[in-house]
């Protein structure tokens, strides 16, 4: 009797299920991933019951979940965007009208950790990344969604913004993206390099 309900907790593997953000950490326990089926989106660590499957692990590239005793492996989705050129309007409308430098942001540090530890789940929930490829290579990620009210937004970044830098650092892909996080968390400064309707902006945020 027991056989039945514990069969029905691991089914088989959605058709439409996708990998599509994924947080990488030293301590594997530590590590996320953000999984898309039948239009609903779940965070999950290795471990946790996810879409009638399990989580196994999370690597660089992908994740490992189980399905009835069957190991799947799901890619990282990157439906990559063709160009970062700016978008070419259609006859008889106007060329968008290019933003202005925003201005700098100020935060206070406890309060980015404490928003941080809040938001961590929705932000990676609701946050869409896609590589944009230049030439047959990664030059950068475009966000073509973001939680709105997050500090996401509160730091200047709109959807449809392109990351080309950040510190420094040229995005050319999510790991590179996902490596600079411990480097950052000891930062007073942080400043992002966007495209937005192609050109170039500059967003600096310092923390107090």
């Amino acid at each position: 009797m027991l056989g039945a309900p514990l069969l029905l907790l691991t089914l088989a593997a959605p058709p439409d299920l996708r990998l599509v953000g994924l947080v990488v950490a030293r301590v594997p326990e530590r590590c996320v991933a953000v999984l898309r089926s039948g239009g609903k989106t779940r965070v999950a660590s290795p471990g946790e019951g996810v879409f009638g499957g399990r989580l196994i692990s999370v690597g660089a590239r992908g994740a490992s979940l189980e399905f009835e005793g069957e190991r799947v492996e799901v890619a990282l989705a990157t439906a990559p965007i063709v160009s970062a050129a700016a978008p070419v309007p259609p006859p008889g409308e106007p060329a968008p009208v290019p933003d202005l430098p925003p201005p700098a942001v100020a935060m206070d540090r406890r309060e980015v950790d404490r928003r941080l530890s809040q938001e961590i789940p929705r932000i990676l929930a609701e946050t869409t990344a896609v590589p944009v490829m230049e030439n047959g290579r990664v030059t950068g990620l475009a966000l073509t969604r973001i939680p709105e009210g997050s500090l996401l937004t509160d730091a200047g970044l709109r959807p449809g913004d392109i990351v080309t830098q950040i510190n420094d650092t040229v995005i050319d892909g999510l790991p590179t993206l996902i490596g600079l996080w411990p480097r950052l968390q000891g930062a007073r400064e942080l400043r992002a390099v966007v495209l937005r309707n192609g050109v170039p902006l500059a967003l600096n945020v310092s923390l107090k």
